[in-house]
């Protein structure tokens, strides 16, 4: 007897759930739908990606449908375009046996016109991005003030996104006494927000422990020098040759960066960020879900509602400004009952954040080492050997074996082998003999923290001088911003920023020192050679725990947005702060800014005595240091 049969579906249900092969549901679908049938509930529910929660409510809904009833009863909000479309196509296969149940996909970057049409010609079920939705009811296009039950699918996703407003909005435009059912793999505050304003006693919900990962994931960190990543990245695909991955970056800059490199290095590779159009991110994951993609490279936003089988790893090239995103990027991997491998790649100033991910996910760590050119080499041989292996033969060939033989004529078995397999091996041996191991270039306890001969230590500030300033087009904010997206720092590790026209000062927290001159010194800025020295002034004084003050005298309430672009905070990839524009190709300044945060620079006349006084002392000590590095490029 299917399993499926016991949960209270009917008839139309279960023929569709044999078609599509399911036998045994999962455990959210064995929680939630029971008490969705049997009761006119609230519910929360909280489950990882990838553990069937679109069936978990999908099944339900399509059964409280009456579809004599041609007016809209259920509206489903997601995050994003895919999962919007996603979450359509299934409910339409769920439904397959029930005549007259209409589902109709409501998102940006489509017809406005054509989706209200296909609404008024009778849509039961509406799925919709939040931004889209609001601006249909803005516009009279849709009602929605009649349904029974709402739907927040990612709901930790959207309230992520920016969308906490709209989702708001479009709540308070439908009946009080509808049924609300919240999806999410975490809880966060605004979720709880949302629960608590527009939810009545709801039911609950919860696979494993709250906020939790996936126990089919395991979870692997790599510690490398700041320059040393992108190798690192290399060496992890190169020991795992039947990876099927997805790369997260922080940025769409790094994002087209790192995806361009493996590509270089002959990876089948493709970036997917909010700057490309949306053809060709269909084009990108429809290459993806085909494995014509091997290695898929892509920022949070524009990866969120991906949902492709079998990826066996989640990178973590860089970690995301907020720690629960974690969540939902080691989602991606593991699913359907299925073993994945979540691997982070860190310097040592991040490795705090290790820590931190492991109180949410409730799972440890275990720390690898990359490993080296020689173990590299012989997963290859091994894996070129099993491939050799197993290919069926081709019997079309067997016209050419005369000629073939001819060829060959002469060699003896090891020596054919030996050629067969050098053909494929040879740029391995040749790449990893003239490359140095990483594998002890940054390893150690979790516990070591970066230190100078100088001894910083975490909560101590540590100042520095840097060649570049006004000179370059850089004001306060600029190099703010672009010494954050170079180091992966978070919004508040980088303060007390001052410029000068040919030189600046700037602070971070003492653990960061490392990093710092590691990844910049030597930086090549559009052939500018940047250089970076510990400034023995402390730079305007102030301690770890006063409030922090840039030169401008304010206090440092500059960067309170999520992205490494810092300030801002964007509902989308393509309309957040990033690095991929402006005249450095390093930011781009968000216009949306207030002009008092835009046109402040260091020589502003608002800024304090004292703060200018004590970098005038600083300028005297390293003016002479920076016109000799002038001299010196």
């Amino acid at each position: 007897m299917n399993k499926f049969e016991q949960l209270g579906l009917n008839e139309s249900l279960l023929l569709a759930i044999k078609d599509l092969g399911f036998e045994n549901p999962s455990e959210v679908q064995e929680k939630a739908i029971p008490v969705l049938l049997e009761q006119n509930t609230d519910l929360v529910a909280l489950a990882q990606t990838g553990t069937g929660k679109t069936a978990a409510f999908g099944f339900p809904l399509i059964q409280k449908i009456n579809v004599e009833d041609r007016s809209t009863q259920a509206l489903i909000l997601s995050p994003t375009r895919e999962l919007c479309l996603q979450i359509t196509n299934e409910i339409k296969l769920y439904s397959k046996y029930i005549k007259g149940l209409n589902t109709v996909a409501v998102y940006g970057g489509a017809s406005i016109t054509d989706q209200a049409r296909d609404i008024r010609r009778g849509a039961q079920v509406i799925v919709a991005t939040p931004g889209r939705m609001q601006d249909m009811i803005n516009r009279g296009l849709v009602n929605i003030k009649n349904i029974s039950i709402c739907i927040l699918d990612e709901a930790d996703e959207m309230l992520n996104m920016g969308f906490y407003d709209d989702i708001v909005s479009i709540l308070s435009d439908t009946p009080d006494d509808k049924n609300t059912w919240l999806f999410s793999a975490t809880m966060p505050a605004e979720v709880a927000r949302i629960a608590k304003k527009f939810m009545k006693d709801p039911a609950e919900v919860t696979v494993g422990h709250k906020n939790s990962g996936s126990k089919t994931v395991s979870h692997e960190f790599y510690l490398v020098n700041a320059r040393d990543r992108y190798e690192a990245l290399k060496r992890l695909a190169d020991s795992n040759p039947d990876i099927f991955s997805v790369v997260f970056c922080r940025t769409k800059r790094d994002t087209q960066s790192v995806a361009e490199k493996l590509i270089e290095d002959g990876y089948s590779a493709a970036a997917l960020h909010g700057d490309l159009s949306q053809a060709q991110r269909d084009g990108v994951m429809k290459s993806f879900r085909g494995r014509q993609i091997q290695m898929l490279v892509a920022t949070d936003v524009a990866a969120r509602g991906i949902d492709v089988e079998n990826i066996t790893h989640v990178v973590n090239y860089q970690l995301p400004d907020e720690i629960e995103t974690y969540n939902h990027r080691s989602g991606r991997t593991g699913r359907a009952g299925k073993t994945g491998t979540s691997i982070v790649i860190i310097t040592k100033s991040e490795l705090r954040k290790i820590s931190s991910i492991e109180r949410i996910i409730q799972q440890k760590f275990q720390e690898k080492t990359i490993p080296s050119g020689i173990e590299i080499c012989e997963i290859q041989l091994l894996h070129l050997a099993n491939k050799i292996k197993d290919t069926e033969i081709d019997h079309e060939i067997d016209n050419y074996l005369p000629a073939i033989n001819e060829v060959l004529d002469g060699l003896t078995k090891e020596e054919l082998i030996k050629k067969m397999v050098s053909v494929e091996f040879n740029r391995f041996i040749a790449y990893y003999k003239k490359n140095r191991d990483l594998s002890g270039s940054n390893s150690g306890e979790r516990s070591e923290r970066s230190t100078s001969p100088r001894e910083f230590k975490s909560g101590d500030d540590v100042r520095y001088f840097i060649n570049i300033g006004s000179r370059d087009d850089f004001d306060w904010m600029q190099l703010k911003d672009f010494i954050k997206e170079t180091l992966d720092l978070g919004r508040d590790d980088v303060f007390k920023v001052d410029v000068k026209e040919g030189f600046s000062f700037f602070n971070t927290d003492g653990e960061h020192m490392t990093k710092v001159m590691e990844t910049l010194n030597g930086f090549d800025m559009n052939g500018r050679r940047i250089n970076v020295e510990i400034s023995k002034n402390e730079g305007g004084g102030g301690s770890r725990n006063s409030p922090r003050r840039d030169h401008n005298g304010r206090g440092g309430r500059s960067d309170r947005g999520s992205g490494g672009g810092g300030g801002f905070r964007g509902r989308s990839d393509s309309g957040s702060r990033d690095s991929s524009g402006g005249g450095r190709n390093f930011t781009k300044r968000d216009s949306s800014a207030p002009a008092s945060e835009r046109k402040r620079t260091s020589s502003s006349d608002e800024a304090p005595r004292r703060e200018r006084k004590s970098s005038d002392g600083e300028s005297k000590g390293f003016f002479e240091k920076a016109k000799r590095s002038r001299r010196s490029e």
